[in-house]
């Protein structure tokens, strides 16, 4: 594939995650009005879009409760600070099974298993631009955790965020989840323009070699919109690879906590960045009115 950088380069900031990090920085927002607050941070910082989980304020833990994405919005949309706000449609899926030898019966304390509806229910109560669909099931770090997303919970939660008229942002942890993603927009489920985010290094999907990355990305139809990201250390190296392979890009503390060795890192500093990087390789940080242009977004307060 020939290379065809990115000239014209948006910025998602992945503002908290669901991953066990909120004891381990600081910086890392637990309540709504942290993450809200961090969200506005990242977009006057650079970043057009914010994706939003939401934590338990108390213990940290991730959760799904729509009053806390309720409240997350609601801010940001107060603040008057121009952003996409991008949600996750990915709690819900968590199936921890017992151990190697009796996996039945299922860990139910930490077991989160949810139908269609009630995965995208804090999508319909606070209408996001965009909203992620992790398009495949797989062994996700842990021993016994897999991250389910099957086949018809996939159509399901795809209808049901077309119906809203929110664009769905595919999350692709392996060349399987693009074929499945090409097959849900051949029976009409997602609309075009067509969002990919490209999840690289994580265990146990996609590793972040450049030979799987390029094997990705050229799996990517020449139409569809892609970002992608990896972890840790090349959250970084990512920003260059991404825009170089004609891609967008994503940093933020939900992938890495770290500015560089031992200095732990705020959202709106791993944006600041980023967009350092993406203009010294000659591209231009673009803004959200340009990204909603770009994948026809309606901006919409909640009904």
């Amino acid at each position: 594939m020939p290379l065809q950088m990115n000239r014209e380069v948006f910025i998602t900031c992945p503002v908290t995650g669901s991953g066990g990090t909120q004891d381990k920085s600081p910086h890392v927002p637990r309540s709504p009005k942290q993450i809200a607050e961090s969200a506005i941070e990242a977009a006057k910082a650079g970043a057009a879009v914010v994706h939003i989980h939401v934590r338990d304020p108390e213990t940290g833990k991730a959760s799904r409760k729509v009053a806390y994405y309720r409240e997350v919005t609601e801010r940001i949309r107060e603040s008057n600070t121009d952003v996409v706000i991008n949600l996750t449609a990915g709690m819900g899926g968590d199936l921890i099974l017992g151990s190697a030898d009796k996996p039945l019966p299922l860990n139910e304390k930490a077991t989160d298993m949810a139908g269609a509806a009630e995965r995208v229910e804090h999508v319909a109560e606070c209408l996001p631009e965009i909203c992620t669909l992790d398009c495949g099931t797989m062994n996700f770090a842990e021993a016994d955790y897999v991250m389910v997303n099957t086949p018809s919970m996939l159509k399901s939660m795809a209808k049901l965020m077309q119906d809203l008229e929110v664009r769905v942002e595919v999350e692709a942890f392996d060349t399987g989840h693009l074929w499945y993603a090409k097959q849900l927009v051949k029976e009409g489920l997602i609309d075009n323009p067509v969002m990919v985010q490209l999840c690289m290094g994580i265990p146990w999907g996609a590793p972040d070699d450049m030979n799987t990355f390029m094997a990705m990305v050229n799996n990517i139809p020449e139409d569809w919109v892609f970002s992608a990201f990896s972890l840790g250390r090349n959250e970084m190296p990512f920003v260059a690879a991404a825009v170089l392979a004609g891609g967008n890009v994503r940093v933020g503390l939900e992938d890495n906590l770290y500015l560089g060795k031992g200095q732990l890192a705020t959202n709106a500093e791993l944006v600041e960045r980023a967009v350092t990087i993406i203009e010294a390789m000659g591209a231009r940080v673009i803004g959200p009115d340009e990204v909603r242009a770009k994948l026809r977004l309606t901006k919409r307060a909640p009904r």
